[in-house]
C-alpha cells in the first residue's frame, strides 16, 4: 500500500505538463535516435547529458527526459532492424532474424507493429516490476555497511565487465583503467594531489560528464570517418514498402504467449548487473524458438520471432532500473550513465533516495508508465514517419551529433580544457573499440571508483585496519562469491551459449532472405 501511495504521489508530480512535455519529446527523439544504426541508447542518453544541463532542469524533470530517450531508444531500435536488416543497437540484433524476412514479404508495417506492441508489454510490465522490487531491495540494503557497499561495488565491477566483453582479461583491464582515472584528483581525506601531474585543472578530479560523452558520443564520430568510404551505405538501401500498421487480432493473440514470456525473461536479464538487454532478447528469441518447435517459422518471418525478442530487451531496460535506483549500482551501461547524471546534480542513487528524494524516483517511474503510452501512440500511427529519418545522409547527421557534444560540454564546464579532455576521451573510445575492450567498466570505474574507496577506507577505520571486515558478514561474503562467480561463468557459458555466433548459424542455414 506504500508503493501505491507513493506511486500515487509520483503520478501528481509527472503530470505536470513541463513534465508531460519532457517525456514527449525524449519518447520522440529516443525513438529517432533508436532507429539510427550504430547510436543506440548509450549514446543517444550521453548526447542528450549536455542538452538536459543547459535547459538548466532539475533532478526529476531532467531524469525524466532522459529515461523517455533511454525507452525510446529501445523502441526505436527494431525500426532499422526490420526495414534494412541493419539493427539498431546490439539488443535488437535478434529482430532481424524474423523482421526482416517479414519485412521481405510484404509485412512490415505489421512486423513493425507487433515490435511496437510487444516493447509496449515487455516496458510496462518491467515498470511495475519496477515498483514492486525496487523498494523491497532498499529495505535490505539499509543493512548496508562499508563493507558491504564496498563488496557490492566490487560485484557490480566484476558482472559489468564479464558480461561486455568477450574476452575477461580485456573485460579487467577496462575496470582497472576507470577505477585507475577515479583516482586522479586531489585526495579527500590527506590533501595530497594524485595524478595531477603538476595541472592544476586535474584538482578536481575528472568529470565523469566529459569522459562519457567523449568516449560514448565523440567516439562514435571517429568511427564514421575511419569509415568514411562506406557513407550513405545504409542511407541508399532499399527500404521496403511499411504498408499496414494495424495487425490482425489473429496475429496479436499467436504473438501474446511470446510477449509474456519474453517480458518476464527480459526484466529478470535487466535486474541482474552486467546482464542488460542483449541477454533478455536472447534469451526470449531462442526460449520462444524453443517452445514453438516444429510449429514455428523462425527466421523465415515468424512473427514470435519479432514479439519475443522485442518484449525481451523492453523489459530488460525497465529491469535495468532497479538496481540504479534502489541499490546506486547500474544494471546496463545505459544506466551507468543516468547514474551519472545524478551524481553530477549531486543525487546519489541508492537506499535513502527513496527517503530522501521520494519526488524524484516515484515521479520518474510515474514518468514511466505514461511515456509507454506515449510510444506506442508514437510508434503505431508515426511510423512511416520514423522510418524517414533513416534517410538522413550521415554527412549531415555526425557533425550535429559532434556539435551537441561540444556546445553541451562548454556550456557545462566553460572550460576549454575540459573540451580538449574530452576529445582525448573520445581517441581513447577509438581505441578501445579498435582493440574490442569495453567502454562501460571504464565509465563505472570513474563513477563508482571514488565512492569504493571511501566505503573501503570507512571500513578499515571502523576495524582499525583490519581487512577481515571486508568478509566478516554474510552480505559481504555472499556478493563477493557472486562477484567471482559472475566474473568466471560468462568464460564457461560463451563456450555453449554465443548469440552472434548462433545469428551467423542461423542465418547461413536459413540461406538469403
Amino acid at each position: 500500500m506504500d508503493s501505491l501511495q507513493a506511486l500515487a504521489h509520483g503520478f501528481s508530480v509527472a503530470l505536470t505538463w513541463q513534465n508531460l512535455g519532457l517525456a514527449l519529446m525524449g519518447s520522440f527523439l529516443g525513438t529517432i535516435i533508436g532507429a539510427l544504426p550504430g547510436l543506440g541508447p548509450s549514446n543517444g542518453v550521453a548526447i542528450m547529458i549536455p542538452v538536459v544541463f543547459s535547459m538548466g532542469l532539475g533532478p526529476t524533470p531532467a531524469l525524466i527526459l532522459l529515461t523517455s530517450v533511454y525507452y525510446g531508444a529501445m523502441y526505436g531500435g527494431r525500426i532499422s532492424s526490420i526495414l534494412l536488416n541493419i539493427p539498431g543497437d546490439e539488443p535488437a540484433l535478434m529482430t532481424t532474424l524474423d523482421g526482416y524476412p517479414m519485412a521481405r514479404q510484404g509485412h512490415a508495417g505489421e512486423a513493425l507493429a507487433i515490435s511496437g506492441i510487444a516493447s509496449f508489454v515487455g516496458a510496462f510490465f518491467a515498470t511495475i516490476g519496477l515498483v514492486v522490487l525496487a523498494p523491497q531491495l532498499v529495505e535490505v540494503a539499509l543493512l548496508f555497511g562499508p563493507a558491504e557497499y564496498f563488496a557490492m561495488f566490487t560485484l557490480a565491477f566484476a558482472t559489468l565487465g564479464g558480461v561486455t566483453s568477450n574476452n575477461q582479461a580485456k573485460a579487467g583491464f577496462a575496470t582497472c583503467l576507470g577505477l585507475s582515472l577515479a583516482f586522479v584528483g586531489v585526495d579527500g581525506q590527506t590533501g595530497v594531489p594524485r595524478f595531477t601531474f603538476g595541472n592544476v585543472h586535474f584538482y578536481d578530479g575528472i568529470d565523469f560528464l566529459v569522459a562519457i560523452v567523449g568516449m560514448f558520443a565523440l567516439s562514435e564520430i571517429f568511427v564514421f570517418i575511419e569509415e568514411r568510404h562506406k557513407e550513405g551505405s545504409h542511407t541508399t538501401a532499399k527500404m521496403p514498402e511499411v504498408g499496414r500498421v494495424i495487425p490482425p487480432w489473429s496475429m496479436i493473440k499467436e504473438t501474446s504467449g511470446s510477449m509474456g514470456r519474453g517480458t518476464i525473461l527480459g526484466f529478470i536479464a535487466g535486474v541482474l548487473p552486467g546482464a542488460g538487454a542483449s541477454l533478455g532478447s536472447f534469451l526470449a528469441y531462442t526460449v520462444e524458438k524453443k517452445v514453438a518447435g516444429k510449429n514455428g517459422r523462425f527466421g523465415k518471418g515468424d512473427p514470435r520471432g519479432v514479439a519475443a525478442p522485442e518484449a525481451g530487451n523492453n523489459a530488460a531496460a525497465g529491469g535495468a532500473l532497479v538496481p540504479m535506483l534502489a541499490l546506486g549500482v547500474p544494471g546496463s551501461g545505459t544506466t551507468a550513465v543516468l547514474l551519472a547524471m545524478l551524481l553530477a546534480m549531486d543525487i546519489t542513487p541508492g537506499p535513502l533516495l527513496f527517503a530522501q528524494n521520494p519526488d524524484v524516483v516515484w515521479g520518474l517511474i510515474a514518468a514511466l508508465f505514461i511515456g509507454n503510452f506515449m510510444l506506442l501512440a508514437l510508434n503505431l500511427p508515426m511510423v512511416g514517419m520514423f522510418t524517414k529519418v533513416l534517410k538522413i545522409p550521415s554527412m549531415y547527421l555526425m557533425p550535429g551529433v559532434t556539435m551537441i557534444s561540444f556546445v553541451g560540454i562548454y556550456g557545462i564546464t566553460n572550460s576549454t580544457f575540459d573540451l580538449m579532455l574530452m576529445i582525448a576521451f573520445g581517441v581513447l573510445g577509438w581505441v578501445l573499440r579498435k582493440f574490442e575492450i569495453p567502454m562501460v567498466p571504464v565509465i563505472l570505474g570513474i563513477l563508482l571508483g571514488e565512492l569504493m574507496e571511501k566505503n573501503l577506507r570507512r571500513a578499515l577505520t571502523i576495524s582499525d585496519g583490519d581487512y577481515a571486515i571486508l568478509y566478516s558478514s554474510p552480505l559481504a561474503v555472499g556478493f563477493l562469491l557472486v562477484a567471482v562467480i559472475g566474473f568466471i561463468v560468462p568464460v564457461f557459458l560463451r563456450k555453449f551459449v554465443k548469440p552472434k555466433k548462433l545469428v551467423e548459424a542461423m542465418l547461413d542455414e536459413e540461406g538469403p532472405n
